[in-house]
């Protein structure tokens, strides 16, 4: 998540494709198959992950479109021991906010891939390899549709069993991953990680003293009045005439921190972290938004994000749900509002001890709860 992009726009309010077929011996008969009308797009072959290349699966790039008409980009994993005429249990992975799939969503993907499952770690519309213009946009309804995009994907696959098919959401795409679910009854199962409810925080701040207390947590604080609320969309909205004149590709201003000099003793820890991941080797990746040094969300995203609060329907899920958060989190207070609202009479609230907010994007202090992961999704596709 673009948390100096978000900061931009609250302190302000505060103060005022082609089908192939996959070569591996064991997989000589099995085809992926594209929806008609996919655009044909170059993507990179090279392995470019920030995670190393698995020997235990396949891994191809492909392409799919979403109802709106945007091609999206994917990585698309598959256990090599899947036998031809075999139909697999399959996800599709999204996240982190800002992210590509190229960082924590392909991680997750490869690993869930490793223990059994086809999954489809993809960039949402207008970022990375994606499609969609202008870039570094996004939206509530669309990066939902995204991961139903995802999911009528994967359903078209003759190795894909379309009745055991889950969503897992990453951070700020963890929100969405829960609004899609709670639309598409086609999901199974919905997973989440370290998530983020970005209309929530985008409309409201953040309800958390920036600095941690003693325990090492952060305490609630009340979120920003709606006058507040007015001001920031006052200026939003009036900078909507230079964006009209710039077919809306004006992108707010760069304030992706550099760890080596931006980084003070009045930063709080949980922004340094971010600039720890994404600016530093462990989770830098040039096409994502948080890792360019001059990279910024386009000025209007936080529009529709104040005004259209994604888990309206959340009591009316069904679907299993598994929602992780860390301990140690500053956005812990997400996942468990959000746990307290979903209709499942299938959910779980698991708090990883000790984790911070990014411990959860890499696995670098080994906090990812695969097994935790593999568990529920196994107990919940069959």
């Amino acid at each position: 998540m673009n948390h100096p992009f978000l900061r931009t726009f609250l302190q302000t309010a505060a103060a005022a494709a082609l089908a192939f077929t996959l070569t591996a011996p064991a997989l000589a008969d099995i085809h992926v198959t594209h929806m008609k009308g996919t655009q044909a797009m170059s993507l990179t072959e090279q392995w470019d992950k920030i995670f190393p290349k698995s020997d235990k699966v396949e891994h191809r790039k492909i392409t799919f479109k979403n109802r709106y008409g945007i091609t999206l980009a994917g990585d698309l994993y598959m256990p090599k021991n899947i036998r031809p005429g075999q139909k697999l249990p399959a996800i599709a992975v999204a996240g982190a906010f800002g992210a590509v799939k190229e960082q924590s969503s392909g991680l997750y993907a490869q690993t869930m891939a490793e223990r059994g499952f086809v999954t489809l770690a993809f960039d949402p519309s207008y970022l990375g390899e994606s499609g969609g213009e202008p870039r570094n946009m996004a939206s509530p309804d669309i990066n939902t549709e995204d991961f139903s995009a995802a999911v009528d994907f994967l359903g078209l696959q003759n190795f894909v069993n379309r009745e055991q098919i889950g969503i897992l959401g990453i951070c700020g795409w963890g929100g969405m991953a829960l609004n899609a679910a709670a639309s598409d009854t086609r999901i199974k199962a919905v997973a989440t990680s370290t998530m983020y409810d970005m209309t929530r925080v985008m409309a409201n701040g953040y309800e958390i003293n920036m600095k941690q207390n003693a325990l090492g947590g952060y305490d609630r604080a009340p979120a920003q009045t709606a006058e507040a609320r007015y001001q920031m969309k006052t200026q939003l909205n009036n900078g909507r005439w230079d964006a009209a004149q710039n077919s809306y590709a004006t992108l707010a201003p760069a304030n992706n921190l550099d760890p080596e000099k931006d980084i003070t003793a009045d930063t709080p820890k949980f922004i340094a972290e971010y600039a720890q991941f994404y600016r530093t080797k462990r989770g830098f990746h040039p096409r994502a938004v948080n890792s360019n040094p001059q990279g910024s969300w386009a000025n209007t995203v936080p529009l529709a994000f104040i005004n259209m609060p994604i888990l309206q329907r959340a009591g009316e899920l069904r679907a299993p749900a598994l929602i992780v958060h860390g301990e140690k989190a500053h956005s812990r207070y997400f996942s468990e509002d959000a746990f307290k609202s979903l209709g499942s009479q299938n959910k779980e609230l698991y708090i990883v001890p000790g984790a911070s907010h990014t411990d959860l994007y890499d696995n670098a202090r080994g906090k990812i709860p695969f097994d935790k992961f593999e568990q529920f999704f196994k107990a919940n596709l069959k």
